[in-house]
């Protein structure tokens, strides 16, 4: 008897390509592909499709074309808004105390982290309540005369809090402060009018996320910023970031934005039930705690954690078990570490039995109802150490 198909649960990690959105692709990839940077024919071919996708980027997101930055995903775009602003910021003498959450994905504590170790800059780290949310209130405190930048990320990717980063952009305004904010897991999920939306100076897009390919992103920057250049070695990008554009990737990347985002893909009304199914059975289970929040996080989002067990025996037992899950972020996966937002949390002792459910569009309720299934043989394994057995 063949075994059944898995089941993925882990669309936070990353999404299939959308077929449309290969197709849309395809073009790019014979027809069109002349360097934008070259003067003669075929390359102005390319730079005319390019500075249309910038035109429809600036159009969907409610910006300036002058606004828009592509980068190869979200780490990328994350680098550049946080280490650029930041040594911008310095240079013009306008501070160098820098605040961030302590839940942030590690492609921005990782960058706050080294402008603290290397580069002469002060950081104040902000904790979370039991839910994992930054407080206004608690922004405001950390607020110095020096403070160049801050960044609270829109939705956490392990456990899929909201935060109030309306609010907090808009005190950061207020005191004339930069406002960087993580989008990456917000997008596709939750409701979207326009980047203004965040009262952010910089917010990241990352294709993958919601049905486009790896390696396409891009970058909002408000102007008049002009963060200092990661990259170096030609003028592209309006002089912020050198390379030769992936029309390819740029083309996959707006036509899932056009389809995706504004009518989320992932569609709350179906997946919250589907959630709640899930972290009920869990509630269920000896030695299960959920850290994802009942109310005010991605309806695609179901995290919890393990008494005697750790991620690694949890997510190969899953394994066996047909079931694609995660520990956290993805950009970790194979780390020993224990999660920092667990940690954060309060739970430290827990911290290394986090799992990750992650639905999306093609999750169904026959899926759920075989992971509620299986959920108590997995975890009896886990805490009790054995290995699981392939019954397939």
């Amino acid at each position: 008897m063949p075994a059944p198909a898995s089941i993925y649960f882990d669309y936070n990690a990353t999404t299939p390509l959308d077929p449309s959105v290969r197709d849309a692709m395809l073009p790019f990839l014979d027809q069109f592909w002349g360097n934008p940077s070259s003067i003669h024919q075929i390359g102005r071919r390319a730079r005319a499709q390019l500075d249309d996708f910038r035109d429809r980027a600036a159009v969907f997101l409610g910006a300036k074309p002058s606004e828009i930055i592509f980068t190869s995903g979200g780490t990328e775009a994350n680098n550049l808004a946080i280490l650029g602003s930041a040594r911008r910021r310095k240079e013009q003498g306008r501070g160098t105390h820098l605040i961030c959450s302590s839940v942030e994905h590690h492609a921005v504590l990782h960058c706050f982290d080294y402008l603290e170790k290397y580069e002469g800059f002060s950081v104040t780290r902000l904790p979370v309540d039991g839910e994992g949310r930054v407080a206004v209130e608690t922004v405001r405190r950390a607020l110095r005369p020096d403070t160049a930048l801050v960044s609270v990320m829109a939705a956490n990717n392990e456990i899929g809090t909201l935060q109030p980063v309306a609010e907090i952009g808009a005190l950061c305004r207020e005191r004339g402060v930069l406002f960087h904010t993580d989008a990456v897991q917000w997008l596709g999920k939750e409701p979207f009018s326009s980047v203004h939306q965040f009262n952010a100076d910089l917010v990241p897009v990352c294709a993958h996320k919601f049905h486009g390919p790896k390696g396409a992103g891009l970058l909002y920057i408000r102007s008049p910023l002009h963060p200092h250049p990661l990259l170096l070695g030609g003028a592209h990008e309006n002089e912020r970031r050198a390379g030769t554009e992936n029309l390819a990737a740029v083309a996959g990347l707006l036509t899932a934005m056009e389809q995706f985002i504004k009518t989320p893909v992932f569609a709350r009304s179906r997946l919250f039930p589907l959630g709640e199914q899930l972290a009920n059975r869990l509630a269920d289970l000896p030695g299960c705690r959920r850290v994802s929040p009942a109310s005010g996080g991605l309806a695609n989002t179901v995290s919890f954690v393990v008494e005697n067990a750790d991620s690694i025996a949890l997510l190969a037992s899953l394994d066996v078990a047909g079931i694609c899950a995660s520990s956290g972020s993805a950009c970790s996966a194979g780390s020993l570490n224990p999660s920092h937002v667990v940690v954060a949390l309060g739970l430290a002792a827990q911290a290394n039995s986090l799992i990750r459910f992650s639905l999306g569009r093609d999750s169904s309720v026959a899926e759920v109802e075989r992971v509620c299934a299986v959920l108590p043989e997995v975890l009896r394994r886990a805490q009790l150490g054995q290995k699981p057995v392939n019954r397939s």
